[in-house]
């Protein structure tokens, strides 16, 4: 949901199509199927960061059982193969559901080992619903704008101004999307992806998801586990919890990340100046919330404002330095100023985030049952908070339109996968947006997979972000396949990066790698 925080990391730059289209040459075929192939028309789209991108579009039926009726529109860009040796196409995806994917592709392609992208054509694409792909949802624009009530409900006042707002945004969805909804679902992307591939001219795909991508990944090789010749999943879903339980999962898992922030900040006393304890730091923290949750920070930085702008530290150690200073300055100067600064940058949303939230709640909510009767949510959330209080609260009004969603629900897919070629997964040991039991949940679910687990890990999406040992493995079995192979819940380790340090001036002592990753991922996947 967070605003993207190009401050930190390479800017922003938005894809322009180009007039020119590319030469002929650089849309032949490849493979059986390749009929397909002129479906599409890339067209240069290249950017100061990626310039190699190229662009086009595909149209593909909303309702799946009927191919010949309504058709969308997707958004579509490629960085092509310069090697003679081609191994197909390479599709990405970052996450969500909701993100968009087409400067991704530049990304990756710009990120791998130069003799590696060569080899493939990478193709991004925004997904159904989002950024340039058409119909672009946006149920409620401004849903997000500050100040928010509360997001713990103390009060029943409190409470039913959080309902009112989840209620508010899943009427507003229906009213303006009631014909698209009920077709907003990961199967239909999935779907999407397959006549992506048969565009292409492709009789198998390679893919590479991260975060709630590994989900999109792994439900494509169960459809058409035919059609997978290699797939990469970074940060892995937990399929047995779509969506309730893995949402709760995530409350604990991101208190303890939020825990660890506080522990760096205590082992840097000399530079914040908010104590040595931990436990007396998270406790400055806390204060800092309930003073702007009675008197919000320049009418604009509330309590659920200043959760926003904290999760992505979440996501990435890489903002932890900045966040310190922002908390510093507020409790030892009472300077509020970089407090706004970074809420603006981390926690605030704009409409691209309008329109990712808006596919990401249609995604979660059509996907799988959500509990329907409020007194479901209030309790579990309550239990859990009680337990971890720094975003259970948050993240529960985050998900709550499920409770109220106008289209009724499918049933979840089991991934259990015997028929698909060997798949690498990735996983840090203390992620918290996708917490290690999914990838061991997963790994056990597809037959023939690998994991490698970063050991001592928090971060979120681990490959292609400076860890030289992940990306060892990745680039193994993107060049011919090779996966490692061991004993036990997991076939190879690598040791985390370690914790970046406090800033020496205003530049960022963290990896770029990471840092640029994450500004493409965003928060909330």
């Amino acid at each position: 949901m967070g605003k993207r925080a190009a401050v930190l990391c390479a800017a922003v730059v938005v894809l322009a199509t180009a007039v020119a289209a590319v030469p002929a040459g650089a849309n032949a075929p490849y493979g059986p199927g390749a009929a397909h192939a002129a479906a599409l028309t890339w067209k240069k789209c290249g950017t100061k960061d990626y310039p190699k991108l190229q662009c086009a579009s595909l149209k593909v039926p909303l309702d799946h059982t009927r191919p010949r009726g309504r058709q969308i529109t997707l958004a579509l860009t490629r960085v092509p193969h310069t090697a003679k040796k081609f191994q197909g196409p390479l599709l990405v995806n970052p996450g969500g559901p909701g993100g968009s994917g087409r400067r991704l592709a530049g990304y990756v392609a710009s990120a791998l080992p130069r003799a590696v992208a060569a080899q493939y054509d990478v193709i991004g694409f925004d997904p159904r619903g989002v950024g340039r792909s058409k119909p672009a949802l946006d149920c409620r624009p401004g849903h997000f704008d500050a100040v928010r009530p509360d997001s713990v409900p103390r009060t029943s006042r409190i409470e039913r101004a959080n309902l009112a707002r989840a209620r508010s945004f899943a009427r507003a969805c229906g009213e303006k999307y009631a014909d698209v909804l009920p077709y907003i679902d990961t199967v239909s992307a999935v779907r999407d992806m397959d006549r992506i591939r048969a565009a292409l001219g492709a009789r198998r795909i390679n893919y590479f998801g991260y975060s709630y991508g590994t989900y999109l990944g792994a439900v494509y090789a169960k459809l058409f586990p035919q059609r997978v010749r290699r797939a990469v999943l970074d940060s892995v879903v937990d399929p047995t919890g779509v969506w309730h339980e893995a949402n709760l999962a995530q409350d604990l898992a991101f208190d303890d990340r939020h825990r660890a922030f506080m522990a760096w900040v205590a082992k840097y006393d000399t530079t914040y100046r908010l104590g040595r304890d931990p436990a007396v730091v998270e406790a400055k923290w806390y204060a800092m919330r309930r003073a702007l949750a009675r008197k919000p920070a320049e009418g604009k930085v509330g309590a659920a404002e200043l959760e926003d702008t904290y999760l992505p530290g979440g996501y990435y150690n890489g903002y932890w330095p900045y966040l310190a200073e922002v908390f510093a300055a507020y409790v030892n100067d009472k300077d509020t100023d970089p407090l706004i600064e970074a809420y603006e940058k981390f926690g605030e949303a704009d409409a691209s985030d309008d329109n990712g939230y808006s596919v990401y709640a249609s995604v979660q909510c059509r996907d799988a049952a959500w509990p329907r009767g409020w007194g479901r949510w209030r309790a579990d959330n309550w239990e859990m908070y009680a337990k971890a209080p720094f975003m259970t609260w948050n993240n529960a009004w985050y998900n709550a339109p499920c409770a109220f969603w106008p289209t009724s629900p499918l049933r979840s897919v089991e991934i259990d996968n015997t028929e698909v070629p060997p798949m690498l997964l990735f996983q840090a040991t203390d992620d918290a947006a996708t917490p290690y039991e999914g990838g061991v949940t997963v790994h056990r679910k597809l037959a023939g997979s690998s994991l490698v687990i970063e050991r001592g890990g928090g971060n979120h999406a681990v490959t292609l972000g400076g860890n030289r040992c992940l990306d060892k493995h990745l680039v193994a079995y993107l060049t011919d396949g090779t996966v490692p192979r061991g004993r036990g819940e997991f076939d190879a380790v690598c040791a985390a990066l370690p914790d970046p340090e406090p800033l020496r001036s205003k530049v960022a002592s963290i990896s770029p790698r990471g840092a640029e990753l994450h500004e493409l991922l965003g928060f909330r996947h």
